[in-house]
């Protein structure tokens, strides 16, 4: 009998002491991330103002990009982790969870760090590995092994692309490390080069969920909460990391152009979609898509620096929005959409104030200062401080003056914030090549140019909804994976 209550107290006490163990890791875990997080942060401060660079054997390199790249994502994933441990708190796959989350942070500090292209496409794989492990953590859900599954096709089809691009420059330079590949670029044939980049913009733009890639990214609302805020404010970003290191190769084989026009196409239509969704995490990643078209747009500029400092910020905004959607769901009330007016008062205030706004940012950064691919930088800041100064002169809550005054003081302090980003940013890629060179403006950058304010402005002005077929054709490629929705027939565990 008494062997019977031990057994029996056993059982009682072994669950107690495992919850007690693994409350312990999900406490240590956030406060080593934290640790490393202020780690990279002291190690870019101490050595202001000289830059770093480290370099083992031709494997490892570690410069100032390394480290700024290390902050940015040691902060987000130490945010995400302490999120997570209320809110995942109980759930049954919290462990898995947080194995995931470490392994998918030092896969990206490996791909940072890596200078064999071996190491680098690995990383670049066990990061898609890790990510689709996070975004199926729910294994007893049917339609989230399905969107894992599907995630992780479109991340081996683009280590697939990368791993391709690499190789053949590797094999026509005889150099398996990145420095000796870029060095020798210039003495490639021209069709290697381009075949190359075509290459790793396929990986960059399948990471990113360009058009037409973009399902995968609409499929992966099965993670939870904590999981897509990794993947907005993390994953997706690594088309700016990989497309910042091969800076060098898209100079030599003139592909900018292809940059810059799959980058407009996905941030206007991505906006169009973003207008139809009702839900809110569907609405978030149609916002991530055109986030990361705008920052495919830069590099197609010439300003990879401008598309780092972009997705640094984007991460923030983003991880935020993620971790605070579901108190913004409880506050909100449905309200009818409304129509967009704007008197010519109006809009004369806001020509006005995106025109300040956009010398303040030429400026501080020294962008637009002669006729190159600034100008369309500049542009594009100018179009963002426009829409804010008319996003508060339509508020009737405000009167004449808290009009005038309130934008100012936005654009101006936002303005400089991202300047000094800006700086700090390119000031930091200053060992890398080719990150900060203006491109002469072309006939095609005008012409697209032209196009994509045209469609900025058909989509702000709610045109769209006058033709039923492209609405129509919107909302349809906006959908995700029809297996990962409350259709499929497989049976959840």
């Amino acid at each position: 009998m008494q062997a019977i209550l031990n057994q029996s107290n056993l059982k009682q006490t072994l669950p107690k002491q495992k919850s007690f163990h693994l409350s312990k890791i999900y406490t240590i875990v956030p406060i080593f991330l934290w640790v490393l997080f202020f780690t990279n942060l002291f190690t870019i401060l101490y050595y202001l103002p000289n830059t770093i660079l480290w370099q083992w054997n031709d494997i490892f390199k570690i410069n100032g990009f390394t480290i700024l790249i290390w902050t940015t994502v040691t902060f987000f994933s130490a945010i995400v982790s302490t999120y997570a441990r209320n809110y995942l708190n109980g759930f049954t796959y919290h462990l898995s969870f947080t194995i995931n989350s470490l392994g998918f942070l030092f896969s990206v500090m490996l791909l940072l760090m890596s200078n064999h292209i071996l190491l680098f496409v690995s990383s670049w794989l066990f990061m898609g590995i890790f990510m689709a492990k996070l975004i199926g953590i729910n294994k007893s859900w049917a339609e989230a092994r399905e969107a894992a599954r599907y995630a992780q096709k479109f991340f081996l089809l683009g280590t697939f692309f990368l791993g391709a691009g690499l190789l053949l420059l590797a094999t026509q330079t005889n150099m398996y490390y990145i420095d000796g590949i870029i060095q020798n670029l210039s003495s490639l044939p021209t069709y290697i080069t381009v075949m190359a980049a075509i290459f790793i913009i396929m990986a960059a733009i399948i990471q990113s969920a360009m058009y037409p890639f973009q399902r995968w990214l609409l499929s992966a609302m099965t993670s939870p909460t904590p999981a897509s805020a990794l993947m907005h404010a993390g994953f997706v970003n690594g088309a700016g990391i990989l497309l910042a290191f091969f800076s060098t190769l898209f100079f030599e084989s003139h592909t900018f152009t292809l940059l810059f026009i799959i980058g407009g196409i996905t941030a206007v239509t991505a906006q169009f979609t973003k207008l139809l969704q009702v839900n809110v995490k569907q609405k978030l990643a149609c916002s991530t898509i055109a986030q990361m078209g705008f920052m495919i747009m830069q590099c197609g500029l010439g300003f990879f620096n401008a598309a780092v400092a972009h997705l640094i910020l984007h991460g923030f905004y983003k991880a935020y929005l993620f971790l605070s959607a579901g108190e913004e769901i409880k506050n909100t009330n449905p309200v009818k959409p409304y129509k967009i007016v704007i008197t010519p008062v109006q809009a004369l205030v806001v020509l006005i104030f995106g025109a300040i706004g956009a010398v303040l940012f030429s400026y501080l950064t020294g962008k637009s200062t002669s006729m190159d691919s600034g100008i369309i930088l500049t542009l594009i800041v100018a179009i963002t401080v426009g829409q804010v100064t008319y996003n508060i002169v339509k508020q009737e809550i405000f009167n004449s003056f808290q009009k005038i005054i309130y934008p100012i003081l936005l654009f101006t302090v936002g303005i400089i914030l991202y300047a000094l980003l800006y700086n700090a940013v390119t000031f930091l890629m200053g060992t890398m090549p080719m990150v900060d060179a203006a491109l002469p403006i072309s006939a095609t950058h005008i012409i697209f140019g032209i196009i994509f304010l045209i469609g900025f402005f058909i989509m702000k002005l709610g045109i769209y909804r006058r033709w039923p077929w492209l609405y129509a054709k919107l909302l349809n490629d906006s959908q995700p994976y029809k297996k990962s929705i409350l259709t499929s027939n497989k049976k959840s565990l």
